[in-house]
């Protein structure tokens, strides 16, 4: 759950500065918000920044964001992720 963790961490660090939803992973709706939000940061425009990073660093953002969706669908089965394969 170390992935899920620290991208949930994240999100909160940036939802925090822009006095958004802060992430809680024991409520069911913030489980599938996280889910959401990591089908956006999987697509592919997203992961790669519009073709802009190194290949590199695309294939080190992919595995992390693939480790917390991974680790988010072994919590909660039920959440629906599009782009987690």
């Amino acid at each position: 759950m170390k992935d899920l963790n620290q991208y949930v961490a994240r999100k909160n660090e940036w939802n925090a500065m822009f006095k958004g939803r802060v992430y809680d992973l024991s409520i069911a709706l913030d489980r599938q918000l996280i889910a959401d939000a990591l089908d956006v940061d999987l697509s592919p425009e997203n992961l790669t920044c519009d073709g802009e990073l190194p290949r590199a660093q695309v294939i080190a953002r992919k595995k992390f964001l693939d480790k917390a969706a991974e680790q988010l669908l072994k919590l909660d089965p039920t959440v629906k992720m599009y782009e987690y394969n």
